[in-house]
């Protein structure tokens, strides 16, 4: 017997607030990432970890705020929490792998294509350990084409924001791309919810149980108070919200030699290759 799936028990609220969750998740993952590629090599990976950690709670909070829209009529549904806690751990592993690839690499080539696909494999992975940890009365099937449908998409996205990170422009630059990863990785999960069929234990109906939002809502307070702790990060950081790197010291510019800069505690540097060359190009008086 198949069940009947509603995933909008809650009507357009749900899929709202996962989208404006994972919206968070990506600006404050992007930021920091663009942050990691601004500063010495000793703060790299802290910034990147704290990317990687906001980008999965992101995610993760973006899917079981979906999941609370989602029931079946015929039987309740549980959540099994060692694995709901597990795809946790998992999105950040992943996406904290690709993201340390693009911020030691570079958002380009090789190490784009790489870091983009391991992070979008790693939102598609943390979507079905998440699924996995449903328990009611019957049995999950998804359709194979529309499941691979979800990951491409899952991939893509992450790659996109991989590539917006590595721009290092400025905030509403990072603004514009989490909107855009937001919109990418809620439609990763309902393609992947729309790959999903109940096909129930017995024809018996159930007794009604916990709705989804009692049993997840608990779940949410960590994610969303450490997302909140990352928003203070960014918001007392000036150089992140801006995302503009520290001027460049004039002998560390391209086409400056370091022979032709004056180091003066009053004046700024200044460049004579010019004066130089036209001095050595006029005939002097003992050539004439």
């Amino acid at each position: 017997m198949q069940g009947t799936v509603d995933g909008f028990s809650y009507g357009v609220v749900t899929p709202l607030v996962a989208y404006l969750m994972a919206c968070l998740g990506g600006a404050l993952g992007l930021r920091c990432t663009t942050r990691a590629m601004l500063v010495a090599h000793s703060w790299r990976p802290a910034w990147l970890a704290l990317g990687s950690a906001a980008i999965g709670s992101g995610i993760w909070t973006m899917h079981f705020v979906a999941m609370m829209g989602f029931s079946v009529k015929e039987t309740p549904i549980h959540y099994d929490k060692l694995l709901t806690y597990a795809s946790l751990g998992l999105a950040i592993v992943m996406v904290g792998v690709g993201i340390f690839i693009v911020g030691y690499r570079g958002a380009t080539g090789t190490a784009l294509f790489t870091g983009g696909t391991i992070t979008g494999l790693g939102i598609a992975s943390m979507h079905y350990l998440g699924m996995a940890g449903l328990r009611l009365n019957g049995t999950l099937e998804y359709n194979t084409l529309t499941v691979a449908a979800s990951v491409l998409i899952g991939v893509v996205a992450a790659t996109s924001a991989l590539w917006a990170a590595g721009q290092i422009r400025g905030f509403l630059w990072s603004v514009g791309a989490s909107l855009v990863m937001g919109l990418a990785v809620s439609g990763m999960h309902y393609t992947g919810m729309a790959a999903l069929s109940v096909h129930l234990h017995g024809s018996g109906v159930t007794g009604p149980g916990d709705s989804p939002a009692s049993l997840l809502a608990p779940m949410l307070i960590g994610p969303l108070a450490f997302l909140c702790l990352a928003a203070v990060v960014v918001i007392f950081d000036p150089l992140m919200v801006t995302g503009k790197p520290d001027r460049l010291r004039v002998e560390h510019k391209a086409g400056v030699p370091a022979a032709d800069v004056t180091h003066h505690p009053s004046r700024r540097p200044s460049l004579r290759v010019g004066r130089q060359q036209s001095h050595h190009s006029s005939p002097t008086p003992q050539n004439r």
